[in-house]
């Protein structure tokens, strides 16, 4: 018997054994050897990352923990982070109404995993059948959008210069209850441009509560960032004081001090900011990386009064000669504020001709470049790239902790495929104004944090797997402005929903995306 007490010895140390060393757990994917920022820390460790199908599983060292995977990516002298998030976009007919261009594939070749859009007061009254439009149609990363004051109040009064009456107000404080309802991320306005500039502060704070109701975002395009109007100051502050007598935290879209007349107003914006957070008000904002804005020739340069009712209506007053005298006056003060006809670059022009300068393009027509942005509203009107930011303001806004990464995507801009690697390539490599983890952490936590994208924007397990490992070497933009929608260069892998939609620099064409709709984050 001798040998079966022998046998029964060797059962008792292999099950031994195979207690002190159990299997390996066998994810979908590890990414090892990387640079890894989990999207909050100051900085990076090199550790591993395991992904199973939308999940991050385990952020650490996999040896250690015992762990495996089917695949594994060797993101050796490679940033591995969150994917980006950009809170300020204009994708929202690109990927409802274009087979091709819901791919947004200028986005995820900046490294950017969610877009959301319907910013500027611009957004969807149909929240619902937006979002589950998106659903079945597919979309390249993530998809979130607002709602729009700007769309609400069209609804109800079309382009009207007047106040709602109480019914009318009724109708719209709906639509805004149900679009929340349905998954808006918030409320969004856009002050500055016709119709919505007609409305009164009280007529926002009335639709804002709706959102403070939900605690949701009220996101702002301000009455004014320059002097066309109420001042950048006064509309900063309008913009602070909607949030308060609401309830709703406050977004600032694209700050930036636009024009002569109020370069090195950052000062006085941010410490406006900082009041409002001492008072208690939750307020942050988002900024592209770019010295020029993005808009239209009718937005930059045509009064208000002029757009009021209709594209018709505005036509007929611009060949008014009644009214030669007073649009000469204000398009001219207009021009002077955004620098001149020189700092005015006509883009995506429907001619289908390059870029050119609005004092070339009035050359080119034999006229004065007032005459000219007349003539082009009349034939249509133009994008253009207004070139009316100073760097001192860029770069002081830039450092505040309440700041996020955005590109306000435009056709015929560059910051639309380019905005995320030309910060990073600007401002941490460059020309160092911020490092590579404020870099990170801003394009990342800060601004899931701020929309409510719940498990997003951290590398930490059980998040989504929304994943972006780029080289820090080649990331850069390649898009300029007379080139405006080249792909960007350096990321090497990246993960929508654990779905891999860049392998080795290389897109892939599937749709991984989801529609994102806000929540209550526990």
């Amino acid at each position: 018997m001798r040998w079966l007490a022998s046998f029964g010895a060797a059962l008792l140390a292999l099950a031994a054994c195979q207690e002190a060393n159990p299997p390996a757990t066998v994810y979908d994917t590890q990414i090892r050897g990387g640079l890894v920022f989990d999207g909050v820390s100051e900085d990076g460790r090199v550790t591993d990352v395991f992904l199973e199908g939308d999940t991050i599983m385990f952020v650490g060292d996999g040896a250690d923990a015992n762990l495996s995977a089917e695949t594994i990516i060797d993101a050796t002298g490679l940033i591995v982070a969150p994917g980006f998030i950009d809170p300020h976009t204009h994708t929202t007919s690109d990927v409802l109404f274009s087979d091709t261009k819901k791919r947004l594939e200028g986005y995820l070749t900046q490294g950017v995993t969610t877009v959301v859009s319907g910013n500027d007061g611009q957004g969807p009254t149909d929240i619902g059948g937006s979002l589950r439009a998106v659903d079945a149609r597919g979309v390249g990363p993530n998809f979130g959008l607002f709602t729009g004051h700007g769309s609400i109040r069209g609804n109800v009064l079309g382009r009207e210069n007047r106040a709602p009456t109480e019914d009318e107000l009724e109708d719209m404080r709906a639509l805004t209850r149900t679009a929340l309802e349905e998954g808006a991320i918030g409320l969004s306005s856009g002050l500055y441009y016709a119709p919505a500039s007609y409305a009164t502060t009280d007529e926002i704070i009335e639709l804002a509560k709706i959102a403070g109701e939900y605690g949701a975002l009220y996101d702002t395009h301000i009455r004014d960032e320059s002097t066309y109007s109420v001042g950048l100051l006064f509309a900063s502050d309008e913009a602070i004081d909607i949030s308060r007598k609401s309830g709703a935290p406050l977004h600032l879209a694209h700050i930036k001090a636009l024009g002569v007349d109020v370069w090195g107003y950052s000062e006085a914006v941010i410490a406006a900011v900082e009041a409002a957070h001492a008072e208690g008000l939750k307020v942050t904002a988002d900024q592209y990386p770019w010295s020029a804005s993005g808009t239209r020739i009718s937005n930059a340069l045509l009064p208000n009064w002029a757009k009021a009712d209709s594209d018709e209506a505005m036509y007929e007053r611009l060949r008014d000669p009644k009214n030669e005298k007073r649009l000469i006056e204000e398009i001219t003060e207009n021009l002077r504020k955004r620098g001149g006809p020189d700092a005015i670059l006509l883009v995506a022009r429907a001619d289908g001709l390059p870029s050119q300068t609005l004092t070339a393009n009035a050359e080119q027509r034999g006229i004065d470049p007032v005459q000219a942005a007349i003539q082009i509203v009349l034939e249509g009107d133009s994008r253009i790239a207004s070139f009316n930011m100073e760097a001192n303001d860029i770069e002081r806004f830039m450092i505040q902790p309440w700041v996020m990464t955005s590109s306000d995507g435009t056709n015929g801009h560059p910051r639309k495929y380019a905005s995320f690697p030309r910060k990073y390539r600007a401002y941490v490599v460059e020309n160092p104004v911020i490092s590579l983890a404020d870099f990170i952490n801003r394009s990342t936590s800060l601004t899931a944090e701020t929309l409510q994208l719940c498990q997003r924007g951290r590398l930490e397990t059980d998040y989504f797997a929304d994943v972006v490992i780029f080289d820090p070497e080649t990331f850069a933009p390649v898009a300029d402005f007379s080139n405006p929608a080249e792909l960007s260069e350096g990321v090497v892998h990246l993960f929508v929903n654990g779905a891999h939609a860049i392998n080795g620099g290389q897109i892939n064409t599937e749709l991984h995306g989801r529609a994102l709709r806000r929540a209550e984050c526990s």
